[in-house]
């Protein structure tokens, strides 16, 4: 293996980039508050407000446990579950029409699908790691 592919710097980038939606969209909501409870009542969650600011806290609290690998394992699981079920509020392909739009979500779906992935293999080096400790 060659030895910057095991380096820290590279590993907390890469975990950078599994969270950067996550953290993009933590902050917007923050910063867009309205826009967030927009988000809430267009897909029929209630009560909005509550809702908006746990997804935010979420969003940004979990991405940061898992870049400061304080409980990684526990911010990884948060946002691989929170995935899954926003995915299957927000990306029911299956009930749109044959097309384009029916195409985009499918495909977006299954994206979040290895998103959650991702979160649960992070999950599950960071509590081996700890196992070995």
């Amino acid at each position: 293996m060659m030895p910057w592919t095991i380096s820290p710097a590279i590993r907390w980038i890469a975990l950078l980039l599994l969270c950067a939606a996550y953290l993009q969209g933590g902050l917007q909501k923050a910063f867009d508050f309205p826009a967030a409870i927009a988000e809430m009542k267009h897909f029929g969650l209630a009560p909005e407000v509550p809702l908006a600011i746990a997804v935010i806290v979420l969003e940004l609290g979990a991405a940061a446990m898992i870049l400061t690998g304080r409980l990684r394992w526990l911010g990884a699981l948060a946002l691989g579950g929170f995935t899954l079920m926003a995915t299957f509020v927000a990306l029911r392909f299956w009930e749109l029409p044959v097309g384009p739009e029916r195409f985009g979500a499918a495909n977006a779906f299954f994206e979040h699908l290895g998103l959650a992935g991702g979160f649960l293999l992070v999950a599950w080096h960071d509590l081996k790691e700890r196992a070995n400790d």
